[in-house]
């Protein structure tokens, strides 16, 4: 089947298992028709349902509790218990069971599109080296996570150049429309549990935000506290994209803690999964990193390198894999990662090309 039946049969899957945003939805649907980068961010189910095809030999390697829908825009910031800044994978609403160079190919594909978008000054080898590079590193040294102090002065840099100004941070959120309507009682449960005093009150509001979730539910809870401003975002969830394109019909899970907790890892206390809502504290510290945003300039592949490594992190949670991957890795050939990014970037492309043409909006 093509991307623009793939989407409709995936969107009936997904009005099963959540209240679909309709308006959101629709904006998803416009914004995959204006770039290749979008689209593939927006598209994961596709990606799930292609890949075993496009890379079969990769798609037999060892298995991981992988990320799924990694890509270079999955990044940023949060504070852990003992209140230091970390950096690492922002989202894992597509965490499944699945080969290791899942996760790798689509880093890199992801980092092939940006590239051609203008956003990261990089050559197509340079790329594929540098995520196999880091990725090695981080396997062989079992660790450790990006704590933004005193050993990772450079990436702190790039990090803290894109925090948020609190004062606009705060303009934006206030700037959020008041729910109107009802508000299922597990998503308010679910923020109400994450808040730091009982009974405290708060406006919710609607948040329009990410590619991939979009037409999934968002509230988010504003209140002051303590002098300051607070606030919590719950998203709704479904599990994996994977379990439509394997037409699996069994029980499905939400894999969203159990892969955070595994991973090699500081913790973000504020990120609880509540039943389907993932719940998380927002603020300018606790935020995405966004492409647009981003000035590394002469540090683009030593940031992606970094971003091979905190891979390694998570894979790292699958306890069993850490021997097997390194053998696996051993066999392949010097380009293996180049190629099969250059097929499924190829295969990328062909689908936005279909859905420019034939897709809805």
């Amino acid at each position: 089947m093509n991307i623009v039946k793939a989407t409709r049969q995936f969107e009936e899957w997904l009005g099963h298992r959540t209240d679909i945003v309709k308006k959101d939805l629709h904006l998803k649907h416009v914004n995959m028709k204006a770039e290749v980068f979008p689209f593939l961010r927006a598209t994961y189910y596709r990606w799930a349902q292609i890949w075993p095809k496009v890379c079969p030999d990769l798609a037999k390697g060892p298995r991981v509790l992988a990320v799924g829908d990694l890509h270079v825009e999955n990044f940023g910031t949060w504070r852990d218990v003992e209140g230091r800044l970390i950096w690492g994978v922002n989202d894992f609403d597509e965490a499944h069971p699945m080969a290791y160079a899942n996760d790798l190919v689509r880093l890199a594909v992801s980092a092939h599109l940006a590239a051609q978008a203008g956003h990261l000054p990089l050559s197509h080898k340079d790329i594929c080296d540098s995520v196999v590079a880091g990725y090695h590193e981080g396997l062989r040294e079992e660790g450790p996570p990006f704590v933004l102090g005193e050993n990772n002065d450079w990436l702190r840099q790039i990090a803290e150049s894109e925090l948020r100004d609190p004062v606009h941070f705060w303009a934006k959120v206030d700037a959020l429309p008041t729910v109107k309507g009802d508000v299922p009682i597990s998503a308010i449960d679910a923020i109400e549990h994450l808040m730091p005093a009982r009974d405290l009150p708060y406006r919710l509001a609607s948040r329009v935000a990410g590619l991939g979730s979009l037409g999934h539910a968002r509230y988010v809870a504003i209140a002051d506290w303590r002098g300051g401003r607070i606030a919590r975002e719950a998203k709704a969830l479904v599990s994996s994209a994977c379990y439509w394109a394997k037409d699996d019909q069994g029980p499905s899970e939400i894999l969203y803690q159990a892969i955070i907790s595994r991973a090699v890892r500081c913790l973000d206390p504020f990120v609880q999964l509540r039943g389907r809502w993932i719940v998380r504290r927002l603020s300018p510290h606790c935020s995405r990193i966004e492409l647009s945003t981003l000035r590394a300039p002469g540090k683009e592949l030593r940031l992606l390198r970094a971003m091979g490594r905190e891979t390694a992190n998570i894979h790292l949670g699958t306890k069993t894999a850490r021997g097997p991957i390194l053998r696996h890795l051993q066999k392949q050939k010097g380009k293996w990662l180049h190629e099969a990014t250059e097929e499924m970037l190829n295969a990328v492309r062909e689908d936005w090309k279909t859905w420019k043409k034939e897709g809805y909006a």
